[in-house]
C-alpha cells in the first residue's frame, strides 16, 4: 500500500497535486495500448540526408529509426485504435467510459482537438471529450486529471491517450532536433482497482514559463525550435526533483520502485538520470532506440514495452516522469494491475 506523505514547497519545487491511497475502487490503469505507423525512417537514411554520420546521430540521442506517419495518416485514427485497443482489453465497453483525454500537440486540425474525434471514433458517445495540452508532460498530466476524477466520483471510467505525430513539426533539414522524433499513440484505461490490485498513487506536477523559449512551435513558421543544451539540463534535474518527490509522497524509498518509466526524449538523458539517481540500468525502460521521441505518447509506449517484457506484473511499484515545453514536469507512483501481455 502507498502512503500519501506531505512534500515539503519551496520556489521552484514541485507540488503534490492530489494524495491517493491505494485500496480497492481507486484509481488504477487497467490496461494499455499502442499503435504506431508502419513506416520506418532509419538514422542510417537522415544522416545521409543531414550529411552526418549515423554514429554522431546515434551517440547524441540512441535513435536508430523512428516510425513516421504517412501524409494521409491522420492522428486521431490512430488515437482512436490504440483506446479501442485498451478498452477491448481492459474489457470496458466505450458505451461505459465518461470521460476521454487526449494529450497531444499535433491534433489534425487547429480545431476541432482530436478527443472528440476519438470518442466519436471508438463509440464513446455518452463521455465528456478533452485534450490536454502540456507538451510532452501530457499524459502525466491527464493521469493527474482522470484519477482526480474518478477519486472525486465524477466519473468511473477515463480513456486517456498520449498521441503525436512529432514529425510533422520538425524541421528536418536540422541536424541537432530531427533525428529525436517519431510518431505514435498509446491509450490507457483508468478505472477502479479490482481485487486490491493495482492503483495511482502521488503524481507531482511542475511548470516553469520563463523556460518557454528553450523550446517552441511558433504561429507562423509552425515548425519545431528548440535549445537542445537547455532543454537537457533542465530535463534532468526537473525529472530527478520531482521523481524524488512522488516516491517520497508514496511513503517509499528509489530503492522500492520495481520500474523507472522516464519520458523518453533522448538516450543520453536517460542514462544521465539513472547515473543522477542511482538506479540500476535494467529497472530503467529504455524503448527509444526503435521509436524515438513521440511527446505525450513516449509514457504509453513505454509501459506498454515493458508489458510485453514481462517487466510489469500485478504490484509491481512503477514511477513515471516526464519533462516537456513549457517548461511543464512532473512525476507520479503507480501499483500496476493491469492485464498481463499487450
Amino acid at each position: 500500500m502507498l502512503e500519501s506523505r506531505p512534500i515539503e514547497r519551496r520556489p521552484g519545487a514541485v507540488r503534490q497535486a492530489a494524495p491517493s491511497e491505494l485500496e480497492t475502487g481507486r484509481p488504477a490503469i487497467l490496461s494499455v495500448a499502442t499503435e504506431v505507423p508502419a513506416a520506418m525512417v532509419t538514422t542510417a537514411e537522415l544522416a545521409e540526408r543531414l550529411g552526418v554520420s549515423e554514429d554522431w546521430i546515434v551517440s547524441r540521442t540512441g535513435i536508430r529509426a523512428r516510425p513516421v506517419a504517412a501524409p494521409d495518416e491522420r492522428l486521431s485514427e490512430f488515437a482512436a485504435r490504440a483506446g479501442s485497443a485498451a478498452l477491448s482489453r481492459a474489457g470496458v465497453d466505450p458505451a461505459d467510459i465518461d470521460l476521454v483525454l487526449v494529450a497531444t500537440l499535433t491534433q489534425d486540425e487547429l480545431m476541432p482537438n482530436a478527443a472528440p474525434l476519438v470518442a466519436h471514433a471508438i463509440g464513446a458517445d455518452r463521455a465528456g471529450a478533452i485534450d490536454v495540452g502540456a507538451a510532452c508532460t501530457g499524459f502525466l498530466s491527464g493521469l493527474s486529471l482522470g484519477a482526480a476524477q474518478i477519486e472525486t466520483g465524477r466519473a468511473e471510467h477515463v480513456l486517456l491517450i498520449g498521441a503525436d505525430f512529432t514529425t510533422r513539426i520538425v524541421d528536418w533539414g536540422d541536424k541537432r532536433t530531427a533525428p529525436l522524433f517519431g510518431d505514435g499513440a498509446g491509450a490507457a484505461v483508468i478505472g477502479p482497482a479490482e481485487g486490491g490490485a493495482g492503483g495511482i498513487g502521488p503524481i507531482v506536477l511542475g511548470a516553469d514559463g520563463s523556460g518557454a523559449p528553450a523550446i517552441q512551435i511558433d504561429n507562423f513558421e509552425r515548425k519545431l525550435r528548440m535549445d537542445g543544451p537547455e532543454v537537457y539540463r533542465n530535463a534532468i534535474a526537473r525529472m530527478s526533483e520531482a521523481t524524488v518527490a512522488a516516491v517520497q509522497g508514496a511513503g517509499l524509498e528509489l530503492e522500492d520502485i520495481d520500474l523507472f518509466v522516464f519520458h523518453q526524449a533522448n538516450g543520453r538523458i536517460l542514462r544521465a538520470l539513472a547515473e543522477r539517481l542511482g538506479l540500476p540500468s535494467d529497472r530503467v525502460v529504455d524503448v527509444i532506440e526503435n521509436l524515438g521521441n513521440s511527446s505525450a505518447a513516449t509514457l504509453p509506449l513505454a509501459l506498454a514495452a515493458a508489458e510485453r517484457d514481462g517487466r510489469l506484473w500485478p504490484g509491481s511499484k512503477v514511477l513515471l516522469s516526464a519533462f516537456g515545453a513549457g517548461f511543464t514536469w512532473g512525476a507520479g507512483v503507480i501499483e500496476w494491475g493491469g492485464p498481463s501481455g499487450v
